[in-house]
């Protein structure tokens, strides 16, 4: 201090104290001071607003005027150096006064010597230098992102700082002297009696809380717990850092079930390919059966069988879409008229007691997509929220475009960039329980009962729309409803009108080369050939299959091959075929047929792709496009 002379302003009208307190400030040992002096109030305010000082001694005479009152006004203009007052005689009064008003000390004159008089400057400045320190570190405690507190051990408010604010919505004022139960509500009251155990215990405790705050957010904070002595007048207090990660966990959530998901594709997707092999031969034989038959007995058992057997194809290909995201044929359509076909098959079926509201925003984009599948998502949702409504209620469909921005894809790890329409089912039923609502979407997952639901409604929508380019959001409160969102990324072409169906012509005797592992399987394709006018022969993998077609090229008009076979793959058979004879005219078969493998053999020149299990109407459609 000695290095760095303090400068101290003597307000006083008596020239005789202002030469003694010069001598005093001569006499300090510690501090080293350069005393000046003004002998009136106006002169006094007017030095101090100049804020060139780092101390004031004030006389509280100043001959009519006061003292205490220019000790005020310096404050309240905001003078930040300290301020001594100097009294003539010891009045109590005016010392409360003094310190009320801001004074850092008062002094009585008759008591005054040199080292009272230094030690009082000294812990004025030292104390103006502690609350300065004070101040900064609070506004970096008010800068912070963290929600930043003091409690003490029953919880009553003490410090609170911005971020406090912003994340629970009370302000300081409001905040500081309630309780934390009056602030916001904990959703886990065990885990807090627990944290608190283990930090009078250990001196710390760190984890998750779940609160709902006073506007009925609910949210996720990691909170740091510490305990801390000596904050104002309590020997111990908490000191709490909460971070809000309820979007970290949303996303961590969502990434965790797209996981699971994947998982379970992977088993069901394996399941499926067994399904189809079983399924192929038996729907291929009925169908055979059946246009042989000629009793009475087996006309009426035949169309039952081939009724099932075509049940469970389907079945299958849900499960499909579910994990391998089957794309079938895209077309740009206007998603209206799916909604406006569903009304109508609602108004015809649904209870009477469910009451159907239909908002389309005008000038809807159009989307890329296959209207059957679609069609199949918009029915799946709405056949849901009528079950979840059994004493009726209302659904809502509704559409509309939406731009979706970068702040929006941080919110949602499946969102990406750029234009969608958004369609929107919503009803008033019973809703779901936040314990099962993660596991919503998996195949075979269902709360309906034993024969009243498959568990395939809500995978397969998730795969259509997955397989689209779209993703869906789910709300859902118990007691209150559902409400189901749909994005499809948008076009913005015109729709086009799918063809029909394509007529099937007999075959003139062609050689048809039929290649699959499954022995059922060649069979009863051969056998349903031969029943509409070619010829087949069979190989039971891919080598046996190159051998056949080296020998017969010239009378093979077209070949029929799996594309999951041992020894060798169909993508390998495929193009050692096309090696021996580039115009090669090929049928891809496929129980697993994902939309990667669907565009790889397209990509190599295949003309058809059949998914497994496919009628023989679908092969024969197939075998008649290719080879005109």
């Amino acid at each position: 201090m000695k290095n760095s002379p303090i400068q101290v302003l003597l307000i006083d009208d008596d020239e005789d104290d202002y030469i003694l307190i010069q001598d005093w400030c001569s006499e300090f040992q510690v501090v080293s001071c350069q005393l000046e002096w003004v002998n009136n109030y106006e002169g006094g305010i007017n030095s101090i607003a100049q804020n060139q000082h780092d101390i004031y001694l004030i006389d509280y005479r100043l001959g009519e005027s006061n003292g205490l009152e220019l000790l005020s006004k310096a404050i309240a203009n905001g003078c930040c150096a300290p301020i001594i007052l100097l009294t003539g005689r010891g009045d109590r009064q005016i010392d409360i006064q003094a310190m009320e008003a801001g004074a850092a000390d008062y002094l009585e004159k008759s008591q005054l010597n040199s080292a009272l008089l230094e030690r009082s400057i000294r812990y004025a400045l030292e104390r103006k230098r502690a609350e300065r320190k004070i101040r900064q570190q609070a506004a970096l405690i008010d800068v912070a992102t963290d929600a930043i507190f003091v409690c003490d051990l029953n919880n009553q408010i003490l410090f609170w700082n911005k971020a406090s604010e912003k994340l629970y919505g009370w302000s300081q004022e409001e905040a500081v002297g309630k309780y934390t139960s009056q602030l916001w509500d904990e959703k886990n009251l065990l885990q807090i009696q627990l944290a608190s155990n283990l930090l009078l215990t250990n001196g710390s405790w760190e984890g998750e809380l779940r609160q709902t705050t006073i506007s009925g957010n609910e949210i996720i904070v990691e909170s740091r717990w510490t305990l801390v002595t000596e904050f104002e007048d309590k020997s111990q207090v908490i000191l709490v850092v909460n971070t809000d990660i309820t979007q970290k966990k949303q996303l961590e959530s969502q990434f965790f079930r797209a996981q699971r998901l994947e998982s379970i594709g992977t088993l069901a997707s394996g399941i499926a390919h067994d399904l189809n092999n079983v399924l192929a031969p038996i729907l291929m034989t009925a169908q055979l059966l059946e246009s042989r038959a000629e009793d009475d007995r087996s006309k009426k058992l035949l169309p039952i069988l081939i009724s099932n057997a075509k049940r469970g194809a389907n079945l299958v290909k849900q499960v499909l879409s579910f994990t391998r995201g089957i794309e079938g044929d895209r077309t740009p359509l206007q998603f209206k008229h799916l909604i406006y076909e569903i009304q109508q098959i609602i108004k015809e079926t649904f209870p009477k007691t469910i009451q159907t509201t239909i908002h389309i925003s005008p000038e809807l984009w159009t989307v890329s997509g296959n209207s059957t599948q679609l069609h199949q998502v918009l029915m799946n949702l709405c056949v849901n929220a009528r079950d979840a409504m059994p004493d009726g209620g209302k659904l809502t469909i509704e559409a509309e475009n939406l731009s979706i921005d970068e702040n929006y894809t941080k919110m949602n790890i499946e969102a990406r960039i750029g234009n969608y329409i958004l369609i929107i089912v919503s009803d008033t039923g019973i809703g779901i329980s936040p314990k099962i609502i993660d596991r919503i979407f998996e195949p075979f997952f269902t709360t309906k009962e034993l024969g009243k639901g498959t568990g395939l409604g809500l995978s397969t929508v998730l795969g259509i729309i997955k397989s689209h380019g779209g993703f869906v959001n789910v709300y859902s409160e118990v007691n209150k409803g559902s409400q189901f969102q749909i994005y499809l990324p948008a076009l913005q072409t015109p729709e086009t009108i799918e063809d029909g169906d394509i007529d099937v012509n007999l075959g003139n005797g062609e050689l048809i080369l039929v290649v699959d592992d499954e022995d059922s399987i060649r069979d009863v394709t051969k056998a349903s050939l031969e029943s509409f006018n070619y010829q087949a022969i069979t190989a039971s993998d891919g080598i046996e299959a190159i051998a056949l077609y080296a020998e017969r090229c010239h009378e093979i008009s077209v070949v029929v091959t799996d594309m999951v076979m041992p020894t060798m793959d169909g993508l390998t058979t495929i193009r050692t075929l096309q090696k021996i004879n580039p115009r090669v005219k090929i049928i891809a078969v496929s129980g697993l047929a994902s939309t990667e493998k669907i565009h790889a053999v397209s990509e190599i020149g295949v003309q058809a792709f059949l998914f497994k299990p496919y009628t023989a109407k679908q092969l024969l459609q197939a075998i008649s496009t290719i080879k005109n």
